[in-house]
């Protein structure tokens, strides 16, 4: 009977995404020995599977308290399954790693592959770098270096390149590792005093990626360190991959000899994606998830959202909308979406965040919005913040003329109606504006 309960539970979670392979493999191998009230207990074949079971403690207890209807502690023990011959020691874990296990293991997401990667002009060069890395890891290009804007795919594609190297050779030894993450770990190193441990982690890798690197930028120690671990990797042969927000010359505080060496092989950048790659975005989220939407509706959500992370949120919610009232997402559905997030999200939006989502639109500062300035892209900036301040969050002329450093309100009555007027007249110009405010009011 318990046994029956034990792979019950396991069979019931094996395929739940909390339960990645590694798990079941091991739970597999323990014993339900013992149910009392409130309590059961777990025999482990060895002090591998325990630790293992200990660190994944808090997830179990969760799902087993689900599975038996009821909140359970559980307790474990060593205790080697019963055998009638062998008298060897069972293996420490005895099960064949996945592709999946070995993912995970390399930091990596499941989810970031070549295949779901959408490929436009803006990213095109980058793809083929990429191809050509997976080819010729550590020949190619070395290192990779991918810089731009948050939401462009930077961390997608380095992840895919990693992904498909572990698909045709999953003894290579990979590693993910976000920036901060890297100075984390050396800092805890340090001060544990097992900086020879966390060397021999990082040194002797097959392929090492780092994400946003730009974090390292002004630490002295953190930059010698990974100025070491860099040419470990790349003399003995292994790829280097790195992701910044900015090209290598424009980090600031980073030392000359690693400005030196991220320089040395590929530096290349990947544009916010257009329309078309976000429309292709959206498809391919759509087919991922089983949402059934037609070109039109992917065309106006692609229209309606400029932020490449905020796509395949704006496709849940507009699907959560229609569940059980259509089968196919359609316009109307977007339409009637995005309608309704205007007219909830406005109030909860600040001036504040107005500025700094136009100002990143037209990537100026915000000190240049309110400023003297009259270049022609600032001036236009400055008039669309009037006009969504006016006409989106109802604000009063003369608070807008405070807030924009501007003399008076009548500064703000020609803004607002220059604006008005250019979408009345500029059907594209009435694009830009409507997917700034779209932009102002997603995240709602």
């Amino acid at each position: 009977m318990l046994t029956a309960l034990w792979n019950d539970f396991i069979n019931k979670n094996e395929q739940s995404h909390l339960f990645v392979p590694m798990v079941a493999s091991v739970l597999k191998q323990v014993r339900l020995i013992e149910i009392k009230e409130g309590g059961v207990l777990l025999a482990c074949p060895n002090q591998g599977s325990r630790i293992y079971v200990l660190g994944k403690i808090l997830l179990i207890e969760r799902l087993f308290s689900e599975h038996v209807g009821k909140k359970t502690k559980i307790k474990t023990i060593i205790q080697p399954a019963p055998s009638k011959k062998t008298k060897e020691n069972p293996p420490l874990l005895s099960f064949q790693p996945t592709t999946e296990d070995v993912v995970t293991r390399s930091g990596l997401s499941q989810k970031y592959q070549m295949d779901n990667f959408a490929v436009s002009p803006t990213n095109q060069v980058a793809y083929a770098a990429a191809q050509a890395v997976i080819e010729r890891p550590g020949t190619a290009y070395n290192p990779l270096f991918i810089h731009g804007g948050v939401g462009v795919g930077k961390t997608h594609l380095a992840q895919a390149v990693a992904r498909s190297i572990i698909n045709t050779n999953p003894e290579k030894k990979i590693f993910f590792c976000p920036g901060d993450q890297f100075t984390n770990e050396l800092i805890d190193s340090i001060r544990g005093k097992t900086t020879e441990r966390f060397r021999k982690k990082y040194r002797h890798l097959s392929l090492l990626i780092v994400d946003d690197v730009q974090f390292i930028a002004g630490k002295v120690g953190i930059q010698e360190e990974f100025f070491h671990t860099f040419n470990s990797v790349v003399s003995a042969g292994g790829q280097v991959i790195l992701t910044s927000d900015r090209p290598p010359q424009e980090i600031k505080n980073l030392e000359d000899r690693l400005r030196s060496r991220f320089g040395g092989g590929l530096v290349l950048d990947i544009q916010p994606p257009d329309f078309e790659l976000r429309c292709a975005i959206v498809l391919i989220k759509a087919k991922e998830k089983s949402i059934a939407i037609d070109i039109e509706a992917a065309k106006l959500i692609a229209e309606r959202v400029v932020d490449a992370r905020s796509l395949e949120g704006a496709l849940i919610s507009v699907y959560a909308k229609i569940i059980g009232k259509q089968e196919v997402v359609d316009s109307a559905a977007v339409d009637l979406y995005f309608s309704q997030q205007i007219d909830r999200g406005v109030a909860k939006k600040g001036p504040s965040e107005v500025v700094r989502t136009i100002c990143s639109f037209y990537n100026i500062k915000p000190s240049q919005i309110r400023g003297p300035v009259r270049e022609e892209k600032i001036a236009r900036a400055r008039q669309v913040a009037m006009y969504v301040m006016r006409k989106i969050l109802k604000i009063n002329l003369s608070e807008i003329a405070f807030l924009l450093k501007r003399k008076d309100h009548t500064t703000i009555i020609h803004g607002v109606n220059k604006i008005q007027g250019l979408t009345i007249s500029n059907p594209i110009f009435k694009q830009e504006v409507d997917r700034i405010i779209q932009s102002i009011t997603s995240s709602t």
